[in-house]
């Protein structure tokens, strides 16, 4: 049963309730504003975009007129719109980006007031001063994180001519590239769009240009990712896929993301970003192929054997692997390098962490898949008896269950040999408690008991009661 849509109300109401505590009951500012959070929480009202905050009073207004700050600053910055100077507003601009940063509900009370119009303002009229531009569009990048609707024709615009103007300035260019990633994320008319525009050979030339510095690369190679992406629930079908191509074949996306990992080997996080980006772009067989022959299987493998403290970039590396071990060619690569042995030693460390089980049994899942050898070289570095590991230690991890089931079934389904050790590891009552336990390990928990030679009885899924399948 769905639960029922929350109710909402807006600014105006919440810090009503807040005034009327203070004002009726006498109540201090802290204790008025406690109140009113319970009292709306209880009455199962979403509290997300309202500013848990007492309004300030303006000290000059008369009326005592309250207001919350990021309110006052936005007024005085529309105040200051057309007549003062950009350097003027400074301290104004920065003001705003603090608030906006405190969180969601800051920022979208700012955009209900117009906001967007007034900062596009700013980030136009100051073009022409480095210091200025970045000022407003640390303001625009703020205003927009969560918000990508507000993006318009002439917003889309001056990120473009920005990129360009300024191309040269890493912390411009940083800062724009961000904008860029917070308008793309889940907006797919915003992505296409840019698209249309030009923003992937300014991606790709940012990071070649900026080789030098992480902070432009992990935004320019986050960028180049997020247009990739098919997260817009309003789009049935977006241009993920054709994104992908066009900066692989089009801008020479992988070997720019490649040379760039090649010049941070030291750094943790710039790896983590760029393995991240070549997974989303090995979307066809040849681009494995591709991302191989540039070297970039060689930096994964060697990232794999020196990440072992360091369970963020394992989950990323693992990641790659899977989604560049697509083509069967790399499969064989990947073990030939000592892939195998390298993830499973990876798990072992890490089996606490479930990102790295999962995504470490998906890795081996699909090495396995058609290719008895290297079902072979998993049973032999103990990839079996790591799986197992993960289920028990995971089991309320649908992800985990999931893909260890695939990969005992992708283990036995050339090599039914292999069925008996894996059932004496303990293998059939994990799957059996996955079945119960989450419904999304159905199919492929019922299909893994199947090609293990377990009698798979399904009236026992629904019957509630655990126990063995087998008679």
């Amino acid at each position: 049963m769905s639960k029922m849509a929350k109710r909402r109300i807006t600014q105006e109401t919440f810090d009503a309730a807040v005034k009327e505590n203070m004002d009726e009951f006498e109540m201090e500012p802290g204790e008025a504003l406690r109140e009113a959070v319970e009292q709306f929480e209880s009455q199962g009202v979403d509290l997300s975009c309202i500013v848990k905050a007492v309004p300030a009073v303006s000290s000059e207004d008369k009326q005592e007129e309250q207001t919350h700050e990021v309110l006052q600053v936005l007024e005085s910055l529309q105040i200051g719109k057309d007549s003062a100077g950009v350097t003027d507003t400074m301290a104004d601009l920065k003001r705003f980006t603090e608030h906006c940063s405190l969180g969601f509900a800051q920022r979208y009370l700012a955009a209900q007031k117009d906001a967007y119009p007034v900062i596009l303002s700013y980030c136009t009229k100051s073009m022409e001063k480095k210091e200025a531009v970045l000022t407003a569009l640390s303001a625009l990048v703020a205003l927009t994180d969560g918000q990508p609707d507000l993006l318009d024709a002439e917003g889309r615009q001056f990120l473009l001519d920005v990129l360009k103007k300024y191309q040269a300035d890493s912390s411009v260019t940083c800062a724009a590239i961000l904008a860029v990633r917070h308008c793309c994320l889940k907006h797919e008319q915003n992505r296409q769009d840019l698209v249309k525009g030009g923003i992937l050979p300014l991606l790709t030339r940012a990071t070649t240009q900026h080789s030098g510095c992480p902070e432009v690369i992990k935004e320019a190679s986050g960028a180049l990712r997020v247009m990739t992406f098919d997260d817009d629930v309003r789009v049935t079908f977006g241009h993920a896929h054709e994104h992908a191509k066009m900066i692989v074949l089009e801008h020479n996306g992988l070997k720019v993301l490649i040379e760039a990992a090649k010049a941070h080997l030291g750094d943790t996080s710039v790896l983590s970003e760029l393995c991240a980006t070549l997974s989303r772009l090995a979307v066809r067989n040849e681009f494995c192929q591709d991302i191989c022959d540039l070297g970039g299987l060689k930096l994964i493998m060697t990232l794999l054997s020196d990440g072992y403290e360091r369970p963020e970039l394992l989950r990323q590396v693992l990641s790659a692997i899977r989604a560049v071990a697509g083509n069967d060619d790399v499969k064989d690569a990947v073990v030939n390098a000592g892939g195998v042995q390298l993830i499973v030693i990876a798990m072992n460390r890490h089996i606490s962490n479930p990102a790295v089980c999962e995504q470490g049994c998906a890795c081996l899942s699909v090495l396995a898949l058609r290719k008895p050898n290297n079902c072979k070289v998993i049973m032999e570095n103990g990839g079996a008896l790591a799986a197992v590991q993960a289920m028990k230690t995971h089991a309320d991890v649908v992800n985990v269950q999931k893909q260890a089931c695939m990969l005992m079934r992708n283990l036995v389904a050339r090599m039914q040999n292999y069925s008996q050790l894996i059932l004496e590891m303990g293998a059939e009552p994990l799957i059996t408690q996955a079945l119960h336990t989450h419904e999304d390990c159905g199919d492929v928990g019922k299909a893994a008991l199947r090609d293990l030679g377990c009698q798979v009885e399904l009236r026992e899924l629904w019957t509630g009661k655990h126990g063995s399948l087998t008679n």
